[in-house]
């Protein structure tokens, strides 16, 4: 069965968290060129715009007070304040997408897996990337090249802080190899599609097998 013969599904919301340096970006951006049935979820923020940077693309970028307006009329599916800065998962648009089968990408902390998985377990999907060593994520942070070392440290202890939340998701992958821990991803999104829960098509598709 395939194309528009293919059973209609219930879409999910496939979390990818990692300490920074870890490898998520990377995954996270060839999973949306490779696979047309998942799109990113767009967070709004309260950080400047970095160059190259689109809004409504990479980010949805609003003023503090628009960000408090949002929390407080419950737009958003979870939020956060990292260094400073807010970042939220609005609601809009996204439960809709779910019921027609679309699948959603989300590049989030601990915290706000946290928060939308209690809002919404059915549709979640959590997967923690690990680096292969402290030392390489430190190697890796310094090698950007673009960050102080007081940055970098800041970022060191926050990714250690990342690190302990390991046993709040449902899948953890050691990326020591960014094509075989990006073949595990895939793996787990395509097995979390077959999920019978979530084959919504099943049900009709059964009832006629056993007229």
């Amino acid at each position: 069965m395939s194309g528009s013969d293919a059973l209609h599904r219930r879409g999910l919301m496939f979390i990818l968290s990692s300490p920074s340096g870890a490898g998520k970006t990377t995954i996270a951006r060839r999973l949306l060129a490779e696979d047309s049935e998942i799109m990113l979820s767009v967070s709004a923020t309260t950080r400047p715009m970095r160059p190259g940077e689109v809004d409504g693309k990479d980010y949805h970028f609003v003023s503090r007070e628009e960000f408090h307006r949002m929390v407080e009329e419950d737009e958003f599916y979870e939020w956060a304040e990292v260094f400073g800065q807010c970042y939220g998962t609005p609601k809009a648009h996204i439960r809709a997408g779910l019921k027609a089968g679309q699948d959603y990408l989300f590049d989030i902390d601990w915290q706000g897996t946290q928060q939308l998985y209690q809002k919404d377990q059915q549709d979640v999907v959590r997967v923690f990337l690990l680096p292969p060593s402290i030392d390489e994520l430190s190697r890796r942070l310094t090698g950007r090249g673009t960050d102080s070392a007081e940055v970098i440290q800041a970022r060191m202890d926050r990714a250690k802080a990342e690190i302990s939340h390991w046993d709040g998701y449902d899948y953890v992958v050691v990326n020591d190899d960014i094509d075989a821990c990006f073949a595990k991803v895939v793996q787990i999104l395509e097995a979390e599609r077959m999920r019978r829960q979530r084959q919504t098509g099943l049900i009709g598709f059964v009832r006629e097998l056993l007229k």
